[in-house]
């Protein structure tokens, strides 16, 4: 009986909003996002400086950073739910709620040069990413940009289709270290999708389940594989207080288990490559820079399909902001 109240309330929370009208995202909610965004870099820059720490898990006491790397080498993903902070404070968002996450994994077998290669290969995502992704396509390679398209789906007691526009980035550091960002451009909600009537809700003006979505991504070559990075921020419509301890859960386990979806799925397409040895097709890709980032042949669409995951259990945390002197 009381999963089936919370059902109800669940779903309550999530079709009250649309009932009540679209959600609009006010300035004031963009700038404080925007700010937020800032204050992140300035501390993500801090790690990719000379000595500074590059994967999270580095900034963790030894012993604790041992058990983690071993636990990443058997396969496991580790997920972290982080919040900046200004000045110790929270940012306060108003009318949204920022969901900041940071996820790692490990892919043995395989090389900088090729994760790169299969990351870049955005025409074939929607084969190796569904359901979360239903389309990919590259718009514009220039270099290490890339512009690129994906509709996105989301489901969580009830569905959402997005049409959405990334601007992705690419950098070199050195031989073994690579990352890159990635920022939404445009999102727009698409009312019933693939129907004949199917048509865009007006952009800020739906019902807010996804407004912003910033990806950062760093790869690093060692321990005969790489290990992948993931953080993301990503914006949308507060939560009405009386409904929040019922609905903030269940947006906190979204994002979660995206991550875990998106990183595993990586995983199983890149080992299933490297396992098949169809990586040798890549020995005839000339770099495109100096940075030896690659646009990925035609590749064959892996599914993940029957793949068990373990997601270690991981204590939430906050991070400060470099203070500017």
């Amino acid at each position: 009986m009381r999963k089936v109240m919370l059902a109800g309330l669940l779903a309550f929370a999530y079709v009250l909003p649309e009932s009540a009208g679209a959600a609009e995202l006010k300035h004031e909610t963009t700038e404080a996002f925007n700010q937020y965004v800032r204050l992140t870099e300035d501390r993500m820059a801090e790690g990719l400086r000379d000595g500074g720490t590059f994967l999270w898990v580095d900034s963790l006491p030894e012993p604790q950073r041992n058990k983690l790397y071993t636990q990443l080498r058997q396969g496991e993903i580790a997920i972290e739910r982080v919040e900046t902070l200004e000045k110790e404070k929270r940012i306060k968002v108003p009318n949204g709620l920022i969901h900041h996450w940071i996820a790692l994994s490990f892919v043995p077998g395989v090389t900088l040069q090729q994760v790169l290669a299969f990351m870049q290969d955005y025409d074939h995502h929607e084969g190796i990413y569904k359901p979360d992704v239903l389309r990919s396509r590259l718009l514009i390679a220039d270099g290490n940009y890339f512009k690129v398209y994906l509709r996105l789906h989301q489901k969580a007691i009830i569905t959402a289709v997005f049409n959405a526009e990334f601007d992705v980035s690419y950098f070199s550091l050195d031989e073994s270290r690579a990352h890159s960002r990635s920022y939404s451009t445009r999102i727009a909600e698409v009312e019933d999708a693939d129907q004949s009537d199917e048509r865009e809700k007006p952009i800020g003006k739906d019902r807010g389940f996804l407004w912003r979505l910033y990806s950062y991504w760093r790869f690093q070559e060692k321990d005969d594989g790489v290990y992948i990075q993931l953080e993301s921020m990503a914006l949308s419509r507060s939560v009405p207080v009386l409904l929040a301890w019922v609905v903030n859960p269940l947006l906190k386990s979204i994002p979660r288990e995206y991550l875990s979806r998106l990183l595993t799925s990586t995983r199983v397409a890149l080992t299933k490559r490297s396992t098949a040895a169809s990586f040798g097709a890549f020995s005839s890709v000339k770099p495109i820079s100096i940075q030896f980032f690659l646009v990925a042949p035609s590749s064959v669409a892996v599914q993940n399909e029957g793949h068990s995951r373990v997601i270690l259990p991981i204590k939430e945390r906050t991070l400060c902001a470099p203070q500017k002197s």
